[in-house]
């Protein structure tokens, strides 16, 4: 296990240069946003307006903080997306534009390389002691909102436990939201 605390996690431009995202994890370490694996970020929208193109790469998104957006991606449509609403998974390369519903967000994206790398992304709502359902070669769980102990390991709003090949359901106790992702390789 690697506690990333919320400190330490890196704070860069947007790829369109329109906001700042801050990185939590990436695979290969110290690749760029042209040729991760996968990567881990959150990021503020404060304005109406397209979202980043990743070519070959398929993205899920949550709302962390903030009203909500409206998604609106080529193919698929507008969604919803608020702070109460699962995860939502759509190809990266497609155009994709977000209104906000009302004040500004924070989102939390977890992103895969198509045809190297597969992820998924879920959201669990902490209130007293669960059994977090962890898999993946390696499996991040973020923190954001509250503070959980995670097989032993306190983590407040923002930071992330990162595991490799967990081999069996962790104990998470506390208060707050928690997201796990899964990556694996294809």
């Amino acid at each position: 296990m690697t506690l990333l605390r919320a400190e330490d996690h890196r704070r860069m431009p947007w790829k369109n240069g329109k906001g700042i995202t801050i990185e939590i994890a990436i695979h290969p370490e110290g690749a760029s946003t042209d040729d991760f694996d996968w990567r881990l970020s959150t990021a503020s929208v404060a304005t109406d307006g397209p979202f980043s193109v990743f070519p070959g790469i398929d993205r899920s998104l949550s709302v962390l903080e903030g009203d909500g957006i409206l998604l609106a991606v080529e193919g698929l449509g507008e969604t919803e997306l608020r702070q109460d609403t699962a995860p939502f998974s759509f190809p990266a390369d497609a155009p994709t534009s977000a209104r906000l519903i009302g004040s500004e967000i924070t989102d939390l994206n977890a992103m895969s390389r198509r045809g190297r790398v597969t992820h998924r992304l879920t959201r669990h709502e902490i209130a007293g002691e669960i059994s977090l359902p962890v898999s993946g070669e390696t499996c991040l769980i973020f923190c954001g909102t509250g503070r959980v102990e995670v097989a032993g390991t306190a983590l407040g709003k923002l930071d992330c436990l990162r595991l490799e090949r967990p081999e069996a359901a962790l104990q998470a106790r506390g208060t707050g939201t928690l997201y796990l992702v899964s990556f694996d390789p294809v």
